[in-house]
Formats: structure tokens, C-alpha cells, sequence
């Protein structure tokens, strides 16, 4: 016959009917195992948000940087945009006054292909 403290049946007493329990220590060691998994699981949830929270905000201010990157490349073009345009418009000024019969010729034909165009 068995001895109740040694073999298998060691570290578990026995209910009235018979049948073997598991002590207070056991589930008490269960119950604080769970609370670890839950505490690390949370740490670890909190870890991802903030990660994710740090990337969105580096997200945000790469995006910013080219943001006004861009608007300083556009503002250039612009101003080079109008340089040329300043710069068409006193040729075309120079070349009306060099040629004024030339200049008005041309601007009877367009008005007149516009005028045809138009038309429908």
C-alpha cells in the first residue's frame, strides 16, 4: 500500500469522498501566474501604443518637412515663372513697337481663327 507522502499522491490531500484536491498554495501559485501574464501583457500593449505613437508622430513631422519643402520648390518656380513672363511680355512690347503693322496684322488673324473656333 502507498504511503499518502510519497508516489504520485504526494503534496495532495483527499477530500471526504475520496478524491484528491488541489492545495491553496498550488492555486494560489496559479492565480499569481495569471496576474503576471495579465501585468505583461498590458506592459506589453502599452509598449506597442506608445511604438506606434512614436511612429506616427515621426510620420508626421517627415511629412511636415516635405510639406514646406515643397512649398519652397513651388514658391521658386513661381518666381522663376514670372521672370519669364516679365521677360516675354517686354519682347513682345519691344517687337510691337519695332513692327506695329506686323503686330496688328497677327492680332487680326488670331482674333479671327478665335472667332472661328467659337463659333458652332
Amino acid at each position: 500500500m502507498a504511503d499518502a507522502t510519497t508516489g504520485p499522491a504526494a503534496g495532495r490531500a483527499k477530500s471526504g469522498n475520496g478524491t484528491p484536491r488541489t492545495t491553496g498554495s498550488k492555486q494560489q501559485s496559479l492565480e499569481e501566474q495569471i496576474g503576471q501574464l495579465q501585468a505583461d501583457l498590458k506592459s506589453i500593449a502599452d509598449t506597442l501604443a506608445r511604438l506606434s505613437g512614436d511612429k506616427v508622430s515621426e510620420a508626421r513631422d517627415t511629412a511636415t518637412g516635405e510639406v514646406r519643402h515643397l512649398q519652397r520648390q513651388a514658391q521658386h518656380l513661381l518666381e522663376d515663372v514670372q521672370g519669364q513672363a516679365g521677360e516675354f511680355q517686354t519682347e513682345l512690347k519691344s517687337t510691337i513697337r519695332e513692327k506695329p503693322l506686323t503686330a496688328m496684322a497677327s492680332a487680326i488673324g488670331i482674333g479671327f481663327l478665335l472667332a472661328l473656333l467659337t463659333r458652332r
